[in-house]
């Protein structure tokens, strides 16, 4: 692990020069990923049923395919 101590702007630019060097696709991935994640994170509010088209990412060694 490597710790660096910038200022929050220096910081916000490296990230945002990081993810435009990554490819649209991995952009996509990126994106789902972290929507995903932002559900893992514990919050107060209740939580509701709801039928939202849902989309699931598998690795291919996370459940078999076909």
């Amino acid at each position: 692990m490597e710790i660096k101590f910038t200022s929050k702007e220096e910081s916000n630019r490296i990230q945002e020069l990081e993810f435009l060097a990554l490819s649209p696709a991995e952009r996509v991935m990126r994106f789902f990923r972290l929507s995903q994640q932002i559900n893992l994170f514990p919050t107060s509010a209740p939580k509701k049923d709801s039928s939202n088209f849902i989309i699931e990412i598998y690795k291919s060694n996370d459940r078999k395919l076909g």
